[in-house]
This record gives structure tokens, C-alpha cells and sequence, in this order.
């Protein structure tokens, strides 16, 4: 897993409409939140998203754009996104899944996809990072809104 105050890995994903996403196109523009959901399918991490969709303009407003990284195909993840009307772009991986490239590896023998958050500030650092095998503990709201919190408070490098 990545850790706070290292260089942002240089993430070359997927679009639900196939255009290519890289994390470092944000740079000296945005902090990103990637949120990485176990599954579409999964039921608490849909409500993660939800919660992140209801924030979206305080979010906007301290000038963060949110990511949602899947496991799943495009095909799925394009689908799951009109059908709950996901605001923000939801991304796949070109090779292997979006999780693999944070660290956020499968655990149990490879049978559980982990989830977790990634908070890169606008000159490509991590602010915050936390992962999880449980989907309950995937989403850390409080650590995400304190890294974001800190970021209005870091002086310009």
C-alpha cells in the first residue's frame, strides 16, 4: 500500500468509455481522490460512492476530484455507472485491476478483493492512503476529510 508523503505511482487507467485516464494529467491542477470499490456488486462500497456523490460539491469546493477505481471490466463498470448515475469517472485497468497498481492487492488466497482510498495532492504527493480487506472498513471518511482538511493548510512547496 502506498504510504502518506510518497511520490503518487504513475497510474495509467481507463475510462468507462475507453479513454485513457493518468492520475499525473491532474497535476498542478487538482488533488484526486481515488476511491478503489471491491466490486460493483458490492453493496457497502456502493454506499461509499453515495456518500462521496452527496460530498461532491464540498469536495469540488476544496478543489479535490474524485476517482472511483473497479476490478470489474469496462463493460460492467460502464453500466453500473449510468445505472446509479455515478458523477464521477469510474475507471478500469488496462492491464490487471486499478488495486494492484496501490497495492491493495487480494487477500485470503486471493479470493478477497481489498478496497480502500488514496488521496494525491495537486504536486503528485500522497496525502492519504488506507486499504482494507473488509468493504466496512474501506472507506476511511474521517482519515480522508483530515487529509484534505491538511491539505488547505500546506504551503505551496
Amino acid at each position: 500500500m502506498l504510504e502518506p508523503g510518497s511520490p503518487a505511482p504513475q497510474l495509467v487507467l481507463e475510462d468507462t468509455t475507453g479513454q485513457t485516464v493518468r492520475l499525473a494529467d491532474y497535476r498542478g491542477k487538482h488533488a484526486v481522490l481515488l476511491y478503489f470499490m471491491r466490486a460493483t456488486s458490492c453493496p457497502v462500497c456502493r454506499r461509499h460512492v453515495q456518500d462521496l456523490a452527496e460530498n461532491a460539491d464540498a469536495l469540488a469546493a476544496r478543489n479535490v476530484r474524485v476517482l472511483v477505481a473497479v476490478p470489474d471490466d469496462r463493460a460492467t463498470a460502464a453500466a453500473w455507472r449510468a445505472k446509479h448515475r455515478i458523477p464521477f469517472p469510474v475507471l478500469t485497468g488496462r492491464d490487471g485491476t486499478p488495486h494492484e497498481l496501490v497495492g491493495l492487492s487480494r487477500t485470503v488466497f486471493g479470493a478477497l478483493q481489498r478496497s480502500g482510498s488514496v488521496l494525491v495532492d495537486s504536486h503528485g504527493v500522497v496525502r492519504h492512503a488506507h486499504g482494507a480487506a473488509l468493504p466496512t472498513a474501506g472507506y476511511d471518511k474521517e482519515g480522508i476529510t483530515a487529509a484534505i482538511e491538511q491539505l488547505a493548510a500546506t504551503p505551496l512547496p
